[in-house]
C-alpha cells in the first residue's frame, strides 16, 4: 500500500481529464521512478504555472503574460476576431496555425438545462470589442452541438447591427471519414453544406 502523500498525488492526477485512478497510478509510478528526470520538472513547471498564471484581460486566453502572447503578437490580423467557446477550442485552432486573427474565449455556451445564460459569458466583452471597430470579420467557431449552434445563432443576432462580416465554421465530412461510419447529422449538414466541385 502506498504512503498517504503517494496516495494523496495519485487522487489528484485521477481528477485530471483523460486519467482514471489507474492511469494516475501508471502516472505516478513512472515520476517515482524517474524521480530526477521527471519528478522535479514537473514540480518546478506547476509551481512556474501556478506563480505567473493569468486571464488575458482582452481575450479571456489562459497565459503567463496579460495581455496574453497572442493578443500582444502585432503580426496577427486584427481586422479577424475568431469568437470560441473555451480556451481549449482556442489552444485547438492556435495549433492548426491556420487563422491568423485573433480570438475572444465566451468561457462556455449557452445552456437552459445547466441554466448558463448569456450573462454568464463574455458576450458583452465580444460586443464592446466588435463596438470599438477595427473588426471587418468575426467567425464563430462554436462547437457542432445543439448549445454551439444556439450561442452561435444568438451572437449572430447581437452582432448583426455592427457592419462586420459574420462567418461559421463549416461542418460536415472529416477527412478520411467513410460516409457507412458517419450519423445522420454529419451528413445532412455535409449535403446541406455542398459545393461546386
Amino acid at each position: 500500500m502506498a504512503s498517504p502523500e503517494i496516495e494523496a498525488l495519485t487522487q489528484a492526477l485521477a481528477r485530471l481529464p483523460g486519467l482514471g485512478p489507474r492511469s494516475a497510478r501508471r502516472a505516478v509510478l513512472h515520476l517515482l521512478k524517474k524521480r530526477e528526470a521527471a519528478l522535479g520538472p514537473l514540480r518546478a513547471a506547476l509551481e512556474a504555472v501556478d506563480e505567473r498564471l493569468e486571464t488575458c484581460a482582452t481575450c479571456g486566453n489562459v497565459d503567463t503574460a496579460n495581455p496574453c502572447a497572442i493578443c500582444a503578437d502585432p503580426r496577427r490580423d486584427q481586422r479577424s476576431l475568431c469568437v470560441v467557446e473555451e480556451v481549449a477550442d482556442l489552444w485547438a485552432l492556435e495549433r492548426s496555425r491556420l487563422f491568423p486573427g485573433r480570438f475572444h474565449v465566451l468561457g462556455g455556451r449557452l445552456s437552459a438545462l445547466e441554466g448558463i445564460r448569456p450573462e454568464d459569458l463574455a458576450i458583452d466583452a465580444l460586443v464592446t470589442r466588435i463596438e470599438a471597430g477595427g473588426i471587418d470579420e468575426v467567425v464563430l467557431a462554436m462547437n457542432a452541438t445543439l448549445e454551439g449552434q444556439t450561442t452561435a445563432h444568438y451572437l449572430a443576432d447581437r452582432i448583426e447591427r455592427f457592419p462586420v462580416r459574420v462567418t461559421q465554421l463549416a461542418h460536415g465530412l472529416p477527412v478520411g471519414g467513410e460516409l457507412d461510419y458517419l450519423d445522420e447529422g454529419t451528413l445532412a449538414q455535409a449535403l446541406r453544406a455542398r459545393r461546386p466541385v
